[in-house]
Formats: C-alpha cells, sequence, structure tokens
C-alpha cells in the first residue's frame, strides 16, 4: 500500500479546457411583475413530468451523483438538508406545514430485520441484524408540478408560472407488486430557482451551452401531462376517468389553454 492511497485531494485538476466559473454566479431570470387587476383570465393546473420519458432523462440522470452533474432529485435533497430549500407536507400543496430533512430521511429510509444462521448449523438461529436502506434519488421516477395559467391584459400575453413540485415515488405492499404512488413533499418553485440555477443540466446537443435546471423549467423543456385542473370538486381526472377516457380528458384541458390564447386574436 502506497502512502498516498489514502490522501486527501485539497485541489484536484481542472477537468476541462476552462476554468467553470458562469454557472456560480448565473442567478434565475426575473419574473415579469403582474398585477391583479392585470389578470384578465386565470386557470390552475397540476400536471406530471414522467422522468422515464428521454426528453425529461435530463431530469433523471445520472443516478450516481458526479463532480459537477446531480440530478434533479440529489439537488433538491441536499438544498433541504442544508436549509437552502424548504419542503412541505406532502398532503397540502398550499406550502403551510414545512417538514425538516429528518422527517423526510425517516419516512423514506427502510430498516428490515435479517435473521442470521450459525454456517455449521443452519438450523440455528444465531442472531438478528438490522439492515438499513437509505433514499436513493433513482426511486424518484415522477414530478407534478403546480402551476398558474393566465392572460395578462397589460401585456396582452398568455403566461404561466410554477408555484410548486412534488416528487411521486412508487408504493409497493410486502410482496414487492407495485400498489400505486406516494407523494414525499412539496417545494415552492420560487424559493428553489436560485438553487435550480446554478445547477448544470446535461445538453445532449452541445455540451458548451452550460443548461441549468431552472432553464429547462423557464423554458419548458420538458414532457409532461395534466392529471388535474380546478375544479369544484377538487378532482383529478383519474376520480371521474379511466384509460383512454382520461388521456382524452387531459387533451381537452390542454387544447383548451391553446384555444383560448387562439381565440384572443381572432377579428
Amino acid at each position: 500500500m502506497t502512502s498516498g492511497t489514502f490522501a486527501q485531494i485539497l485541489d484536484s485538476p481542472r477537468d476541462g479546457v476552462f476554468d467553470k466559473i458562469h454557472n456560480t454566479e448565473k442567478k434565475p431570470i426575473n419574473y415579469y411583475p403582474v398585477r391583479e387587476a392585470d389578470i384578465a383570465w386565470q386557470k390552475r393546473i397540476w400536471r406530471t413530468i414522467d422522468l422515464r420519458q428521454k426528453v425529461n432523462h435530463p431530469l433523471y440522470y445520472p443516478e450516481v451523483p458526479k463532480k459537477e452533474w446531480k440530478n434533479f432529485m440529489t439537488i433538491i435533497m441536499d438544498a433541504i438538508r442544508e436549509g437552502s430549500i424548504t419542503a412541505y407536507d406532502p398532503q397540502d400543496d398550499q406550502f403551510l406545514v414545512p417538514l425538516t430533512y429528518q422527517e423526510i430521511e425517516k419516512q423514506f429510509t427502510s430498516i428490515d430485520t435479517i435473521p442470521v444462521y450459525d454456517p455449521n448449523n443452519p438450523q440455528r438461529l444465531v442472531r438478528y441484524d438490522v439492515v438499513k436502506e437509505d433514499f436513493e434519488a433513482a426511486e424518484v421516477q415522477r414530478l407534478w408540478l403546480k402551476e398558474d395559467w393566465f392572460f395578462d391584459k397589460q401585456r396582452s400575453v398568455m403566461d404561466v408560472r410554477i408555484l410548486g413540485i412534488c416528487p411521486i415515488v412508487n408504493s409497493y405492499d410486502e410482496n414487492d407488486n407495485l400498489i400505486g404512488y406516494e407523494k414525499m413533499f412539496w417545494i415552492y418553485f420560487p424559493e428553489a430557482r436560485p438553487v435550480l440555477a446554478q445547477a448544470i443540466v446535461f445538453n445532449r446537443h452541445n455540451s458548451a451551452e452550460r443548461r441549468t435546471y431552472d432553464e429547462i423549467f423557464w423554458k419548458r423543456q420538458f414532457g409532461s401531462y395534466i392529471h388535474k385542473e380546478e375544479n369544484v370538486y377538487d378532482r383529478e381526472i383519474t376520480d371521474y376517468a379511466s384509460g383512454m377516457d382520461a388521456l382524452l380528458e387531459a387533451d381537452r384541458i390542454k387544447n383548451e389553454l391553446a384555444e383560448f390564447e387562439h381565440s384572443l386574436w381572432e377579428f
């Protein structure tokens, strides 16, 4: 064993052809100020981003964090642990009840006991070992977005603002059969933007363009589908439609948004 095998690296070599300092100074693009009196029409939408879709892979990978490149969930979990982002109760998307990192970690860390038998006598139980499985960011395969679409008559534009993001994990029974999905927590997107503006996303077309997670959401460079619109019954689409009918209902809501903006400019 050489003496430098476990030496601590204090200043690693530059991994590239230039010093990457641009993203550490990036800030979120400011929203255009909107007054209540300028909102002529508004609709609240909830949509699902499926991270298994190819267009959304930049949000899901890498599964193992690298020096300057981490997936979306790793960025979020690190920021919650550091206190840069506040997590809120998953059952209430109004951002009223904050959660600590320890509460989230406890909820999504599994602890199991495994029996250990005597190797010389397989019938003899020696002890039980406690096995702890920590939460892994790769377990999150879906994100929920809460957003407001509105028409600003002052600027004469249809605009959208993302309000919150909720990671979704699969839920299994005792036999490892998928039985549904579980919401982890909500984060308030405007609060998270300064963190996301300094987190680099892999650009499969041109790695010289230092794209960030904030820009991915700002430019809406993700694939998604609508699973709920605001309604008097507070129902999701799956509460009153299923299968192909649910897909058609989601498309109806999406087309309604586009047609509303189109109809504003018909003469």
